[in-house]
């Protein structure tokens, strides 16, 4: 009877020591304002990171919603200008977090400021490989952090919730010998038309190619993409899900292919790793991710 109450005991400590959520979560007082997301940008720059989009979220949520929960909601966007280069040169796929998120938050009543951002854990399950650049990444996330939160306490989420989708949506547009350029033009009318027809907005464009060294692509673009209503209605239960927001659009061809590629990361990441199970949060998440695969199926048609 021992020797099977220690081994239950052992089992739930191994289980206690695994267990580990998806995101990195800061907690700092803020009750006099006057950590910005203005400093934390500048951390990171300083710290040789490159910048997508810093968007106050609270003036479209007014606009649009006449109300906002928060004093402060921004959506960040980070890529080191180095290791995120490094990676997206060895696996095309990383280019789903060119750039990556940093949600930072405060609601109304609150005196905490909040920063939320993926663990090299969870870019490694999404990605579907794991690189110590990942983690060498995280590294200097967290040093930016820790700089510019002073006296800050940082946790894990809570754990990830199962998700048997699959994480990453990708779909290819066969050139079939054809002009490339051509091909690029006709490829952008048909995003640009389709990100307008159904209300998503693109903040910001990355240009990645320009960056890499002997690169083996013969372009490598990431668009940012973001739908005002999913930020909103989810940032009312789950705000932490803005790590994941702008989500990025990868579109690269490789040299020695015949073909584009085009993927981004499924909102199936926000309802597992943020624990998104309020329904009207789900159901706009799940109605975009159906209207974002629609917009790929007919630009890749």
């Amino acid at each position: 009877m021992k020797k099977i109450v220690s081994l239950i005991i052992a089992l739930l400590s191994v289980s206690v020591l695994s267990a580990k959520g998806d995101l990195h979560l800061f907690d700092v007082n803020n009750k006099d304002g006057s950590i910005t997301t203005e400093q934390i940008e500048k951390a990171f720059v300083d710290a040789g990171f490159g910048i997508g989009v810093n968007s106050n979220m609270n003036k479209p949520f007014m606009i649009q919603f006449k109300k906002t929960s928060f004093k402060v909601f921004t959506l960040l966007t980070v890529y080191h200008k180095k290791i995120s280069m490094d990676l997206v040169a060895k696996y095309p796929d990383f280019g789903v977090f060119m750039p990556m998120g940093v949600g930072i938050y405060q609601g109304n009543d609150e005196e905490t400021l909040h920063v939320s951002v993926l663990t090299a854990d969870a870019q490694a399950k999404i990605l579907g490989f794991d690189d110590e650049l990942i983690k060498s990444l995280e590294k200097e996330v967290l040093a930016v952090l820790s700089k510019s939160l002073p006296n800050s306490t940082n946790k894990l989420s809570e754990d990830s919730l199962k998700e048997e989708n699959s994480l990453i949506t990708k779909y290819e547009l066969n050139l079939d010998g054809g002009d490339l350029a051509e091909a690029r033009e006709n490829l952008s009318m048909s995003l640009n038309n389709g990100f307008q027809l159904n209300g998503f907005v693109v903040p910001s464009r990355l240009d990645v190619n320009k960056s890499l060294t002997d690169s083996p692509y013969d372009f490598y673009e990431t668009i940012s993409i973001c739908k005002l209503p999913v930020i909103y209605t989810v940032s009312l239960t789950r705000p932490e899900a803005a790590a994941f927001a702008p989500c990025s659009l990868m579109v690269y061809k490789k040299k020695d292919e015949d073909k584009i590629v085009l993927g981004f990361p499924a909102v199936h990441n926000w309802m597992s790793s943020a624990h998104v199970e309020n329904k009207e949060a789900t159901d706009v998440l799940l109605k975009a991710q159906k209207q974002f695969e629609s917009i790929l199926v007919e630009a890749t048609e």
